[in-house]
């Protein structure tokens, strides 16, 4: 895969479109819906297992799209981000809760299906993918709770927390890595929404 450089060439821009980018996203914010906030209130914390690290300091922290790029476990999301066009969407003003694949949970697709996610006419299934991890909220982890949870991306994750935290089939590895404008827990899978279709983009 052709990641390591696409992600290398767009970190830089990334920097500069994040500085930049729009205050808000009026779509992403009015996707919010009952099922995120009553699914992901409560007093039982998740858990971590092991911590993920941001160059920036907690108070200092840029926005979801600085914090990802300055990580190298998140190259491969940044890249696909940046593909996907939603560099902007999640520079905005927020708050999101991403979701966010590692570079390993990308390594573990079929192979040949992040390639083909990456191709231009491609673009569609890849900003489904993308949005199918992010929530239109800001949820810390100490407020998670078991249930079916809204996304950007218009259908609902199923967050499970007996033993363990998992995202539908992916366990949360790494949690509240802050930003400015929301923050991130790290997972170990990609999560395919319904709506795309693997074994076509794979044909």
């Amino acid at each position: 895969m052709k990641i390591k450089s696409l992600a290398a060439a767009s970190i830089a821009g990334l920097l500069f479109l994040s500085g930049c980018g729009a205050d808000s996203d009026p779509a992403a914010s009015e996707t919010t819906s009952a099922p995120t906030q009553s699914a992901m209130t409560s007093e039982e914390p998740m858990e971590s297992e092991a911590p993920m690290e941001s160059e920036a300091p907690m108070e200092e922290s840029g926005t979801i799209v600085d914090v990802a790029a300055a990580n190298p476990d998140f190259e491969t999301l940044v890249a696909a981000v940046t593909a996907a066009d939603l560099v902007e969407t999640l520079s905005g003003e927020g708050p999101f809760t991403v979701f966010a694949p590692t570079d390993a949970a990308f390594e573990a697709l079929p192979e040949g299906l992040l390639d083909a996610l990456l191709l231009p006419e491609n673009k569609d299934a890849l900003t489904s993918i993308l949005t199918y991890h992010v929530l239109p909220a800001e949820v810390m982890a100490a407020d998670v709770t078991a249930g079916e949870v809204a996304t950007v991306e218009g259908s609902t994750i199923e967050v499970k927390t007996e033993g363990g935290v998992m995202v539908n089939d992916a366990n949360v590895v790494a949690t509240d890595v802050d930003a400015s404008n929301g923050v991130i827990h790290a997972i170990d899978a990609v999560l395919v929404p319904a709506s795309v279709d693997v074994n076509a983009l794979l044909g």
